[in-house]
């Protein structure tokens, strides 16, 4: 049985399988000795664990909020799981990328410096959180035998992370801890749907108009300026560099649609930027499909995948700047696509493991195929079809990739390659910067028709699509400069211009950029229209109505989170 993931290639977590992770062992040596400081100077009482994972964020954290209301001492700790930067199942492909290695160091670095600020600390440990939190347990319970333990954490609801929340579970009933998981990361609670989960309809549309219609968003929860203090004498540990997570340091690739950085101070300035500072927001609905430029989209997304950003403080900013600007069809879309972002983590929480089936949530039979020179054709970017591999090498170079590409290289990989769905999960799972496995698995079922797609052959026409989201290939000029020499939409379909065009753009296909590895029998219907007339949808510009009704078909990543 195939489940996302595993912890090291075979699915079971081999502690030797470090891959790159030699470079951690004076953090790994100093373990036993930092996680049995004895607190001496504890406060009597009660103290609060708070195992902080994709909710790096101090604003509108009910963990946070809940453990400070509830105990005397606050204990902050963030746990490198040596697990996450091992290799996937399938692939053996690094289970979190360098681009998102770098953006979850500098937002667990932001959340420790916001936390000092509020009379805090964020305790760092390298290990797994299933021994680390026993462990400081047991340091409190030794320094304080009389002192009430509880643990807070935000519970997920896929198997890997259940599964680990089950061990931190039994790791504290031997210290009589009480344990209390509380449900973020939705714009709408689960407590607060107008139905129960096994009753979660099976389609978005049916699932937006019910919460539209009957649900409630709660305001974000007001946060005290100070929070309690931390048990006296806890080291705070250390802050691994890049290097030391196994990846090398590298520069921001100057053609990155955003330079990313992580953490909720960050994430924070976006919102403030793309409302307030720019207006873009009332512009999204007509933008959303771009390829280049910050603009273009919200960009929300890597800040919510890791908590860095709550849904409901963008929700509440929102509402603020419709009431104090602009209310239209581009304010709403945002919102739109937030829902879209909560119905993939009930989706999860409703179909439990089937969502990393072959056969998906609806349990459909198809003998999924696996080519190795294909897939890693499309991997690296070497089809032969220009939008696709321009799209393939965003990825791979920046850790971002459009909602529009998204869409469209799920189903190139599927529908035109005929290749398993599941090697394309694994790959975004280890290189996109806001990898949310409830997004990305639910969308990858989606593309695959075996997910929430009442249009099971839905397919995507990599030749019109260019054309029409990239009309004068600047976007893949800016990522295939191998073609840099093809003038306006014919960059789109290399294979069908004469050699003497070829030779004058300085082209060899074969050569210099292969041939296309599949040609679709549809695209036929649309190469004699590459050319420079065409007016695109996807760089800001403005499109006719009749555009915007063939645009409709779904948005892939921030329906989990384009933004």
């Amino acid at each position: 049985m195939f489940l996302r993931g595993g912890y090291t290639c075979s699915g079971v977590f081999r502690p030797g399988n470090k891959r790159g992770l030699p470079h951690l062992t004076h953090l790994v040596s100093q373990k036993k000795a930092r996680e049995s400081v004895i607190m001496m100077e504890a406060k009597k009482g009660s103290v609060a664990l708070c195992w902080l994972r994709n909710d790096l964020r101090y604003h509108d954290n009910e963990v946070l909020l809940k453990a400070h209301q509830q105990a005397d001492t606050v204990l902050p700790v963030y746990c490198f799981d040596p697990r996450h930067y091992q290799g996937t199942y399938h692939h053996c492909f690094p289970k979190t990328g360098q681009h998102r290695g770098r953006f979850i160091l500098e937002s667990v670095q932001n959340l420790r410096h916001t936390l000092q600020a509020k009379g805090s600390e964020l305790v760092m440990r390298w290990g797994q959180p299933e021994q680390v939190i026993p462990e400081l347990l047991s340091s409190l319970h030794s320094s304080q035998p009389s002192t009430h333990l509880s643990v807070f954490y935000q519970t997920e609801v896929t198997k890997e992370e259940k599964d680990v929340e089950t061990g931190v579970r039994e790791g504290c009933k031997a210290f009589k801890a009480t344990v209390h998981p509380v449900w973020g990361a939705t714009l709408y609670h689960r407590d607060d749907l107008p139905f129960t989960i096994n009753r979660l309809p099976d389609t978005y549309t049916g699932f937006r108009k019910e919460v539209e219609g009957r649900g409630r968003i709660r305001p974000p929860l007001t946060m005290p300026d100070k929070l309690k203090p931390l048990p006296l004498d806890c080291l705070p540990g250390d802050l691994p560099s890049i290097a030391q997570l196994g990846f090398s340091d590298m520069s921001v690739d100057k053609r990155t649609a955003f330079p990313f950085s992580g953490g909720e101070s960050e994430g924070m300035k976006r919102v403030e930027q793309y409302f307030w500072g720019t207006d873009s927001v009332a512009k999204y609905k007509e933008t959303r499909n771009g390829l280049l430029g910050e603009k273009y989209s919200t960009k929300f997304s890597s800040w919510l995948s890791l908590g860095c950003l709550s849904p409901r403080y963008v929700y509440s900013e929102l509402k603020k700047y419709e009431r104090e600007r602009t209310a239209n069809q581009s304010t709403y879309w945002v919102i739109f696509e937030m829902i879209w972002r909560d119905y993939f983590r009930f989706v999860c929480l409703k179909y439990g493991d089937r969502v990393f089936y072959p056969s998906g949530i609806k349990g459909k039979k198809i003998q999924w195929s696996y080519n190795s020179k294909l897939f890693m054709a499309w991997k690296e970017g070497t089809t032969g079809v220009p939008f696709v591999d321009a799209n393939m090498r965003e990825l791979r170079e920046t850790g971002w990739m459009s909602n529009r590409g998204r869409q469209n290289v799920a189903s190139f990989l599927i529908k035109d390659l005929k290749q398993d769905w599941r090697l394309g999960a694994e790959w975004f799972e280890s290189q996109l910067l806001d990898h949310d496995v409830c997004s990305n698995y639910g969308n990858w079922n989606y593309a695959a028709g075996i997910g929430n797609d009442p249009r099971e052959d839905r397919k995507f026409n990599m030749v019109k699509q260019g054309m029409d989201y990239d009309s004068q290939g600047d976007f893949v000029r800016t990522w295939v400069p191998e073609l840099k020499g093809i003038s306006g939409g014919a960059i789109h379909t290399p294979w069908c211009l004469s050699s003497g065009t070829l030779d004058q753009a300085g082209v060899s296909l074969g050569d210099d950029y292969p041939n296309p590895i599949v040609v679709a029998p549809e695209w036929s219907r649309h190469t004699h229209k590459a050319g420079p007339a065409n007016n695109s949808r996807g760089n800001g510009g403005k499109w006719n109505s009749g555009q915007r009704q063939r645009q409709k078909g779904m948005d892939f990543y921030f329906k989990s989170q384009k933004k």
